[in-house]
């Protein structure tokens, strides 16, 4: 029976640090020399966005709206992964506006459709566990509202 692998399988899967090392290496490189091109850039940022430590996602994101802003011809790239490195960094909201734009430009694009579907069960999650804290809450106040009405009325 074949298994369904999920077309967002980059929000699991890491580089290992040996293989970050070496793009993050050629990306200093370059640093050096008079020019940086697109696409060691662009290595380093998927890189750092698949990276399990958050300071890695951050740098990741930072680079890659930097390739956004100057390079229109890789936008679509960038939006994918500027919406993964938001989902893996916990902020959903800019994970949904960016994967939200890829889905506008190609409404068909499967790895985009998975990636909103791990996007919307994170944020329903988080729904859940604000209710559940809410709810908490609540009834702490009304435990605390009945312990004073009781000492109240002893007195």
């Amino acid at each position: 029976m074949p298994t369904e692998v999920p077309y967002a399988a980059d929000a699991e899967i890491s580089l290992t640090f040996d293989e970050l090392d070496v793009l993050r290496r050629q990306y200093e490189k370059e640093l050096e020399s008079p020019y940086v091109s697109v696409q060691t850039k662009f290595n380093l940022a998927w890189g750092l966005v698949k990276s399990p430590r958050l300071d890695d996602q951050v740098e990741g994101v930072k680079l890659l709206q930097e390739i956004y802003r100057a390079e229109p011809t890789r936008r679509r790239e960038c939006l994918y992964y500027l919406a993964l490195g938001h989902y893996k960094m916990g902020n959903y909201d800019d994970a949904k506006k960016f994967n939200g734009l890829l889905l506008e430009k190609e409404p068909n694009n499967l790895q985009s459709q998975s990636l909103d579907g791990l996007i919307q069960e994170q944020i329903r999650k988080e729904g859940y566990m604000g209710m559940a804290i809410a709810g908490g809450i609540a009834a702490a106040g009304a435990l605390m509202v009945a312990a004073i009405v009781r000492r109240s009325s002893r007195s």
